[in-house]
């Protein structure tokens, strides 16, 4: 469970970014975080895991005082909450494989992750993820040659490949089209219910927020304005977090048909070891 209590951040400027944030997130609640553009969304989620120092409050995770950590106990606690980012936070010149390794960054060490030497159950578990997320046949392409939807499964799967218990969800839709971000959002919400996972997610689709979020939290201005069921979430309260605006206009039905390179491969997987061993060295975790 997440638990932030009268949390606030203040920048050195004097402006403020969040006020007196109090949230619970039990294990397995799926919150979509809403509102304007700098209402607080990414410092939240970022002040979390502590990317973002908060200046005040506490932030607790299944009893745990994150606020109070540094150095190595930081890093440890860290492997709790994978972290999934609008830019994909890939790196180019590497493989699809070898971006999702980059998870266990956490648990072997950088030299051991540099020198690319991986516990054998890691990348059987990185084979099995990318098997999940559809794609068990880039496992050797280098990421610059993947499309946004496909870079974005490629970030799923390496912060699931951390075991976390929390996801923190940056804006995943936010560079690919409406299409591709519906599958986005159906694949997280699938995981998390999978791996009774709780998940905060940054999202300015409050359509996307109201299919697939267990809850709506919404922010204007670092301030909590409205915590309820997507249900809930009426034109008078959106007016609340955004402002004036029509919102009762119902766009046009999508299409949802799963298609192209974004499709989830259901064939059994055959995964090509070999290719993959002569860049992994793979031994016992020390």
């Amino acid at each position: 469970m997440l638990t932030l209590t009268g949390v606030g951040k203040r920048y050195p400027t004097g402006d403020r970014a969040l006020t007196d944030i109090e949230l619970t997130l039990p294990k397995g609640q799926v919150m979509a975080l809403i509102g304007p553009s700098g209402a607080g969304k990414s410092t939240l989620i970022r002040c979390v895991n502590r990317l973002v120092e908060p200046t005040q409050g506490s932030i607790r995770l299944d009893g745990t005082e994150l606020t109070k950590l540094s150095g190595h106990k930081l890093r440890h606690a860290r492997r709790s909450m994978g972290m999934i980012f609008q830019e994909y936070a890939l790196v180019d010149r590497l493989t699809v494989m070898e971006n999702v390794l980059s998870g266990q960054l956490g648990y072997v060490g950088f030299w051991r992750s540099f020198l690319r030497r991986y516990p054998q159950e890691a990348v059987i578990e990185a084979f099995r993820l990318l098997e999940r997320v559809g794609l068990p046949h880039a496992i050797d392409k280098r990421a610059d040659a993947l499309s946004g939807g496909q870079r974005q499964r490629v970030g799923i799967a390496r912060a699931l490949l951390q075991s976390p218990k929390l996801l923190l969800v940056d804006e995943p839709t936010a560079s690919l089209d409406p299409k591709t971000s519906r599958q986005i959002m159906r694949l997280i919400r699938e995981l998390c219910a999978e791996r009774e996972l709780a998940a905060i997610i940054n999202i300015h689709d409050v359509a996307l927020a109201q299919q697939f979020a267990d809850r709506i939290v919404g922010l204007r201005a670092g301030e909590i304005v409205f915590d309820g069921l997507p249900s809930e979430l009426t034109s008078e309260i959106l007016t609340t977090i955004y402002g004036e605006e029509d919102w009762d206009t119902t766009p046009e039905p999508m299409d949802d048909e799963v298609s192209g390179d974004e499709a989830t491969n259901t064939a059994p997987i055959n995964p090509p070891y070999a290719r993959v061993m002569s860049t992994i060295e793979v031994g016992a975790a020390r």
